[in-house]
């Protein structure tokens, strides 16, 4: 049975702008999705413009899920699974 090793990271986009935010996610992940599986937190704060923003670019890679959890909508998780 093979095993699947996830990277768990976190970024926080706090006094970040918009632009350069967005260039850090898409950075991250593409970093990560070469790495092999993972689980990544972004944390947006209070910002459902950004939020919005990063949700749009999820939206175009269909091999990456979300949810933003109940518990704290100031971010984001991503997961994504190698098989």
């Amino acid at each position: 049975m093979k095993q699947i090793l996830v990277i768990n990271t976190s970024i926080d986009l706090h006094g970040i702008r918009h632009k350069e935010a967005l260039e850090k996610v898409e950075t991250e992940l593409l970093i990560l999705q070469e790495q092999g599986s993972f689980s990544l937190t972004i944390i947006t704060g209070n910002s459902s413009i950004l939020q919005e923003r990063i949700l749009k670019k999820l939206n175009e890679q269909n091999t990456l899920t979300y949810y933003i959890p109940s518990w704290n909508l100031g971010q984001i998780i991503v997961d994504f699974v190698k098989l």
